[in-house]
Order: structure tokens, then C-alpha cells, then sequence
């Protein structure tokens, strides 16, 4: 079985830990690519970060720092400090030693004219992972925020204000420019399985999906098309996509996540969504006549990713949502 996985950060991250356990346990023989988000990424203080990739990458490897839900474990962060001292860098976005190494590194291999495909390669070599990672794009697209102060990378907008201004609009600057990384779209047409992490549908899958060619191949792929709802009970999980949602006028249900989406058919007929099954929080169950209205198959399951363990038994649920 070959599942692939459009993912963002640290949702998508433990939803990928999750599913790695369940296909080592009952698939050995199957294999997970995880095409991740790369509108976070930024060029700081000469160094060129990677949010997302870094975040799947630390927690797949055991490393993450599971308190913050970011960075890296044992931390420390004397580099910042001596970067405060110079007044160089964004002193409310700290980067721990360990993680700067990574960020050197990638650096290296961007300067040296490699693409960020080739870079993520090697660095996630140093550990046995069970994933392939796949940055969306080789090309820098940066997710800006419009709000009535300016515009900013989404970075000072979900870090420094903490999402408290309001976003008028999401603009990926260079998206139209930009072409998926180099098996992106093998990926998604040679999978069995493609599945939607439970990561922001706005900056996170959206972005991936606004790389020009990459929802249409989630359109035609063969693979089955599995979502996992980041909404539960009308709350985000996680972060404050209930912002972002709003600025782009989605509501924050489930229900309305998946119309968002939409259905690759619907009464048998094709549609021009992307999505042929939702799976629901058991708070949400209610939800799941609408949503078979709307010509997704459905199913209402635990979706807090409480551990490893409840994570596993997630990515069961969604494989066999994806068998039905």
C-alpha cells in the first residue's frame, strides 16, 4: 500500500507519528510520503527556517520538545540571546541551538544551489524516520497577511500578535511562479490512499494545494481521498486556524471544513471538490447525515491525539474509512 499525506506542522506531525505506527504494525510493507507545507518558511538572520518540514521531522524522529509542541527536546537558546544582544532577527521568534544547526545546514545546501528537496533529503537521512518528507514546492513561497496594520509574513502575524489581528486576506507570495517539488505529483497519482491531515486548511493545506498543478492532481488521483477534520466540536485543535478560517469566510465546524474542500463527486456524478470521505469527531457526529448529503462518505471517531496510542488508532480509523 502506498498512503500519501498532505501535512502541515504540528498537527499534521502527530498524525503522521500516528499513522507510521498503525502501517508498521499491521502494513509493514506499505509506505507513507508526506508532502509538507512550505508557505511558513522564511530567510532569518541569514538562515533559511522551515517550520513545518522541521516539526514533522523532530517529532517522526523522537526529538520534539512535546510541552512546546515545537522545536527541539533539551533545548537551549544562547545563540538567541547573543542575537538579542547584537538587536539582529525577530526577538519574539526564538530559535533554540539545536534547531539553528538544522538551519544552518539547510542553508548550506540552498547556497550551495541545491533545492530544498535534495536539502530535506539529506538532512532527514540522520534518522530513521519510516516517511519520506517532500517539501511542496523547491520554489520560495511565503505566506503573507494582510491586515489593517500591513502586511506581514504569516510568522509575525502567528507568533508575535498571536493571530489578534485581524486577516483581511492570505496571499502566498509566489505561488503562481512555483512548481510542486520533484515527486509531489508522483506521489499523489501512484498513491493507494490520499489522506488530508488534521493540519490548518488555510495556510497549511491550502498552500500546499495553491502550488499550481498540485490540486488537480488530488482531483484525478485513483488513490482514495481521506480528510481528518482539524475542527472538533466547533474549536480548532490546535493554533487559531479559527482565524484563518474566518478570513476566508469558512466557518469553524467540520461540516463547513469538509464544504470547503468539497467532494470529488456527488450522486455519482464528478464534482470539482477533493475530498471522497471526512472523518468527524464523536462530537460531531450530527454532522454526518450533512456531509453525506454532500456526497462524502463519513464516519464519527475519536480525533484528539492525546498519544502515540490514540494517534495510531486515528490513522486505523481513516484507513478504514478509505476501505469502505
Amino acid at each position: 500500500m502506498r498512503i500519501t499525506v498532505l501535512s502541515g506542522g504540528v498537527g499534521g506531525a502527530r498524525f503522521l507519528r500516528g499513522l507510521r505506527s498503525f502501517v508498521q504494525a499491521e502494513h509493514p510493507d506499505a509506505s507513507i510520503t508526506a508532502i509538507v507545507n512550505t508557505g511558513d518558511d522564511m530567510w532569518l538572520t541569514g538562515l533559511r527556517v522551515a517550520p513545518d518540514l522541521d516539526s514533522v521531522m523532530y517529532t517522526l524522529a523522537g526529538e520534539n520538545d512535546e510541552q512546546r509542541g515545537w522545536g527541539r527536546i533539551g533545548e537551549t537558546e544562547r545563540v538567541s540571546s547573543e542575537l538579542r544582544a547584537y538587536g539582529i532577527g525577530w526577538p519574539w521568534f526564538t530559535l533554540g541551538d539545536l534547531d539553528i544547526g538544522t538551519h544552518l545546514t539547510r542553508s548550506h545546501y540552498l547556497r550551495s544551489g541545491m533545492p530544498l528537496s535534495e536539502a530535506t533529503a539529506l538532512i532527514t537521512a540522520r534518522w530513521p524516520l519510516g516517511v519520506t518528507l517532500i517539501p511542496a514546492t523547491d520554489d520560495e513561497v511565503e505566506t503573507h497577511v494582510v491586515t489593517d496594520q500591513g502586511t506581514m509574513h504569516f510568522q509575525e502575524w502567528w507568533t508575535r500578535h498571536r493571530a489578534s489581528l485581524p486577516a483581511r486576506s492570505f496571499v502566498q507570495q509566489g505561488v503562481d511562479a512555483a512548481s510542486p517539488a520533484p515527486g509531489v505529483l508522483e506521489a499523489i497519482a501512484e498513491a493507494d490512499v490520499v489522506l488530508i491531515a488534521p493540519s490548518n486548511p488555510v495556510v497549511s493545506i491550502g498552500t500546499i494545494l495553491g502550488i499550481p498543478g498540485i490540486r488537480d492532481a488530488v482531483a484525478a488521483t485513483s488513490a482514495t481521498v481521506i480528510g481528518v477534520s482539524p475542527i472538533i466540536a466547533g474549536a480548532v485543535v490546535r493554533g487559531m486556524a479559527d482565524a484563518c478560517l474566518s478570513a476566508i469566510g469558512v466557518e469553524t465546524s467540520a461540516l463547513a471544513v469538509a464544504e470547503h474542500y468539497g467532494a470529488r463527486s456527488v450522486g455519482g456524478l464528478p464534482s470539482v471538490g477533493l475530498l471522497d470521505a471526512w472523518l468527524v469527531d464523536e462530537s460531531d457526529a450530527a454532522s454526518v447525515p450533512a456531509l453525506e448529503a454532500l456526497g462524502l462518505r463519513a464516519a464519527a471517531v475519536p480525533l484528539w491525539m492525546r498519544d502515540p496510542a490514540t494517534s495510531a488508532q486515528l490513522a486505523a480509523d481513516a484507513l478504514a474509512l478509505a476501505r469502505r
